[in-house]
């Protein structure tokens, strides 16, 4: 009985192809809005059609065969460029429940059974719900490339000074960003020679043990490389809670800002800082 359905469905999708064709592209547009070139569309329904006739034809209705490697794949790489373009999840299996559409009206036209357009109904449905897993693992992974990316830009390693590197660290440090940090900075201190290194946590919004720790190994990270490290940031109210977690910072230097934590780098490097008050003032 499979077979004898499988059979008909190819009938079906071979009957008159190019007008299967129209029918989903039209069904399919009118979904989408135009936020999808016809061209683009055209061409990606075109080879989906070419491959989905080559699977029925090896593999029946079995979506697990082999044969549906390439519409497996197809899919995929639809299902990805629809999820890093923003389209939600119906917007993009939508464009695959549209052939539903198309098969329904050629068999209509072409006087089929009641039985083909059952079993392309249940046809469709599971290869929109092939389209509908494969959205889901590729937005997952664009979230994933996207938090990354964020990451990445929300901690930068600047050069302040000849020799003198700074991180300014912003929002909560966690094991992952701490990673991010020490690869940053070592690479960093390896590509300039910098011999201090400033770690400012003006934007952290809260130091606790964990954060602590963190910030510790970024430091000892750094000082394997032979840089000195300099804390800092430490507001007043950071201060009472390192002093009420009784966190130790060892011989780790530490500073009120940013500009007092250059200052000591650049008299650590030997560079007298002279300030000159009044200077063009009369």
């Amino acid at each position: 009985m499979a077979e004898n359905d499988g059979q008909q469905l190819l009938e079906l999708l071979l009957a008159d192809e190019q007008a299967l064709l129209d029918q989903w592209l039209r069904a399919a547009s009118a979904h989408l809005q135009g936020r999808t070139a016809a061209a683009e569309l055209e061409r990606a329904f075109r080879d989906l059609l070419s491959a989905l006739s080559k699977a029925v034809t090896s593999g029946g209705l079995d979506l697990d065969h082999e044969a549906y490697g390439e519409v497996r794949a197809l899919l995929s790489e639809l299902s990805r460029d629809r999820a890093r373009r923003g389209f939600t999840p119906s917007e993009t299996a939508v464009s695959v429940f549209c052939l539903k559409d198309a098969l329904f009206e050629l068999a209509t036209r072409t006087g089929r059974s009641a039985e083909v357009l059952i079993v392309s109904s249940r046809w469709v449905d599971a290869l929109g719900l092939l389209t509908f897993d494969s959205y889901v693992r590729a937005r997952e992974e664009v979230i994933a490339e996207q938090s990354e990316q964020l990451m990445e830009l929300s901690t930068p390693v600047v050069k302040l000074w000849e020799g003198v590197v700074a991180v300014p660290l912003i929002g909560t440090l966690d094991s992952a960003r701490t990673q991010i940090v020490m690869e940053k900075l070592l690479q960093t201190l390896v590509d300039t020679g910098s011999e201090h290194a400033i770690i400012d946590i003006t934007g952290v919004p809260a130091v606790d043990t964990e954060v602590a720790q963190h910030l510790l190994k970024t430091v000892v990270a750094a000082r394997l490389m032979g840089a000195q490290c300099t804390i800092s940031g430490i507001r007043p109210q950071i201060a009472q809670t390192i002093v009420a977690l009784g966190i130790e910072f060892g011989d780790i230097p530490t500073k009120a800002n940013l500009a007092d934590a250059l200052l000591h780098a650049l008299r650590g490097s030997g560079v007298e800082v002279v300030r000159r008050r009044g200077e063009g003032r009369r």
